[in-house]
């Protein structure tokens, strides 16, 4: 009997549509907490993967939603990231169980993401030169006692690159979506690396999507140092 890592229920070995579409691991997560996390589905942003169809028009133009359109309007921000897909929207499962994951240490929660997590990367990335987790500040990995966005990342089984630090800030959670627009970049290139992104293509790993201000502020850093392109994959659209 297994059990499932989310819930510890036992598992009933019951395949549903989106065991098929995800290619689910039956043995780590059982079919109920499946069915309550919220797939993206459908048209999404051709940029950050929002899903397009819960978007009144006036927030949408084309295949693209407005926050992207306003982020290529701005000279410094056009083409930094060149696209971000998510699995997951935010529902009140997914907010439970990302605070499992991230706060309170449970860390084998991120296996019941490996098997989704390796068919969205070879959907959308399977063509990038490196994988690269979005960082924590010291500060902030000594608190949680690890990285989720590590976590996550070593679950593709791919060489992990790490050419960036982070400077200790307050939590992003607690910013306004204002604030985090208009943030001092927080990520610094560590010059052991730089020649190594030259001309290279790089994806960056994290957990949450919200206003795309986090892995933008990577990406610009990335794109200085030579990088020819960059894109994230994070499990998570906020």
């Amino acid at each position: 009997m297994s059990y499932c890592i989310l819930c510890h229920e036992p598992i009933k070995q019951e395949v549903s549509w989106h065991d098929l579409v995800f290619k689910i691991d039956q043995q780590k997560v059982c079919s109920a907490c499946h069915e309550s996390f919220a797939y993206i589905e459908g048209d999404v942003c051709k940029v950050c993967g929002r899903p397009l169809a819960e978007l009144a028009n006036k927030y949408k133009h084309g295949d693209s939603c407005y926050d992207c359109i306003r982020w290529e309007e701005d000279i410094r921000w056009q083409g930094v990231l060149m696209k971000n897909r998510s699995i997951y929207l935010y529902n009140d499962f997914m907010k439970e169980k990302l605070n499992l994951f991230k706060f309170r240490g449970d860390f084998m929660i991120a296996h019941a993401f490996k098997q989704p997590i390796q068919a969205c990367f070879n959907m959308y990335f399977n063509e990038n030169d490196y994988i690269m987790p979005i960082p924590l500040s010291e500060e902030r990995l000594y608190e949680r006692g690890f990285n989720q966005a590590t976590a996550l990342a070593s679950l593709l089984e791919l060489p992990i690159l790490n050419p960036l630090s982070r400077t200790h800030h307050e939590k992003q959670s607690k910013k306004s979506r204002m604030e985090r627009l208009q943030s001092t970049n927080v990520f610094t290139m560590n010059e052991d690396h730089r020649n190594e992104l030259n001309n290279k293509c790089v994806l960056l790993i994290d957990d949450i999507y919200t206003t795309g201000s986090t892995v933008r502020h990577a990406a610009e850093v990335l794109r200085q140092a030579g990088a020819k392109s960059v894109s994230s994959l994070t499990l998570v659209r906020g």
